[in-house]
């Protein structure tokens, strides 16, 4: 592949992951991308790395541009090891004059590559550098998604070099936002904000709210993984507005674990209520058969997040442990739920899936349903009047 121009003399010299599946837990079925961007100017700056194992494409882009000799300074927007790999050996070629990172990301620096050795300058959120023509602008983001976040903000362009917000996990020989299908894009976006930043939604909304106050004119934004959004910055924008503030749509997630079909009967009868009620828009999701992270993306603007298993030795079913421990650890707010399940003798299921929805600060909706053994169609009628009561309450709650 080629280094893209993204701005006149800035360009992206990352790499492009065709096969990775797995990001720590996230299923990535596409794969994902490394980026990082080149500035060239009278100073020329490097922002980010890459992957360990992708050395060898981010320097046949910069060799297109510049020697790696000549460049000047090194932008470390973010430590990960996605983004930081191969920053040792770049260090060690480049010899840049200054390497600028976060307060938080001296420190993590250090802990990670131990050099104290290396030229590092602190920057905080309102420093910035002057490269010639153009400035460079730094902005502290704290926990989005690591302690030593932070933005690159190069006003003479209005470009908004962003680290891990507004990504994708997407691999493509596009680079840009108006080269792809739209709804795709937008749904690698939603997942990609489920399964990395909603846990830190709060801050997100303070980090918004933060640009809108400061007037930041944003013309294209640059993340370290996915698509540059360069047509309709503002989509991404207004979705992550949206997100954060963690709407809540008329939609119900059912999702469930069956041991011989009794528990899958009921989650059906379930949704049968649901769509009595007039919810149209219904996710029924076996938790063997769909990935985490995949559950969690039909979560996020969910207003409804219905549980059921069978009980095994006493407790609910393994998968659906799996699906509530990384749920609860992401913090969705503003749902209702109820609990449902089968049982063959002592029945523990619904109350440990109670438990797991009370732990995530949903409103519940009655006690929930049990049925022992094979449920009878005069027993399903419990499961039904569940999704009633469900979708009466979602259609009270939904979008507050």
């Amino acid at each position: 592949m080629k280094a893209v121009e993204i701005k006149p003399d800035i360009f992206w010299v990352g790499a492009v992951d065709w096969n990775n599946r797995d990001f720590h837990g996230y299923s990535i079925k596409k794969g994902t991308t490394y980026n990082a961007y080149l500035v060239r100017d009278e100073k020329t700056v490097l922002f980010d790395t890459v992957r360990q194992g992708f050395k060898g494409d981010l320097l046949h882009h910069l060799r297109q541009l510049i020697e790696p000799e000549k460049i000047d300074y090194i932008v470390v927007n973010h430590v990960e090891l996605d983004h930081s790999g191969c920053l040792p050996e770049l260090i060690e070629l480049i010899k840049p004059e200054k390497i600028f990172c976060s307060p938080m990301g001296k420190k993590v620096l250090l802990e990670h590559f131990h050099r104290p050795d290396w030229p590092l300058e602190v920057v905080k959120t309102g420093d910035q550098i002057e490269l010639g023509r153009r400035t460079v602008r730094f902005i502290e983001t704290r926990m989005l998604h690591w302690p030593d976040s932070m933005f690159s903000y190069i006003p003479e362009e209005k470009l908004l070099i962003s680290s891990d917000a507004f990504g994708q996990h997407w691999a493509t020989s596009q680079r840009f936002d108006d080269e792809v299908d739209q709804a795709e894009l937008l749904a690698h976006s939603a997942k990609y904000y489920a399964n990395i930043l909603l846990l830190y939604s709060p801050l997100v909304e303070k980090l918004l709210a933060q640009v809108q106050a400061d007037g930041l004119e944003i013309e294209m934004i640059a993340p370290d993984h996915g698509l540059i959004w360069r047509r309709n910055p503002s989509a991404i924008l207004e979705a992550y507005q949206r997100w954060s503030s963690q709407q809540a749509r008329s939609k119900a997630v059912i999702i469930y674990d069956s041991m011989w079909h009794s528990t899958e009967k009921m989650a059906k009868a379930v949704l049968s209520g649901l769509q009595d009620e007039g919810i149209k828009e219904i996710s029924l999701l076996h938790a063997r058969k769909n990935h985490r992270s995949d559950i969690m993306t039909e979560v996020l603007e969910a207003g409804a997040v219905i549980l059921g298993s069978a009980t095994l030795n006493n407790n609910i079913m393994p998968a659906m442990a799996d699906v509530l421990t990384y749920m609860k650890g992401l913090r969705p707010k503003n749902k209702i739920g109820a609990a449902f399940g089968s049982f063959g003798w002592s029945g523990e299921a619904v109350k440990h899936l109670n438990g797991y929805l009370e732990e995530m600060g949903v409103e519940l909706v009655g006690e929930g349903v049990r049925i022992k053994n094979v449920p009878t169609h005069e027993t399903l009628a419990d499961c039904v009047e569940l999704g009633h009561s469900i979708a009466r309450a979602l259609n009270g709650t939904a979008g507050r």
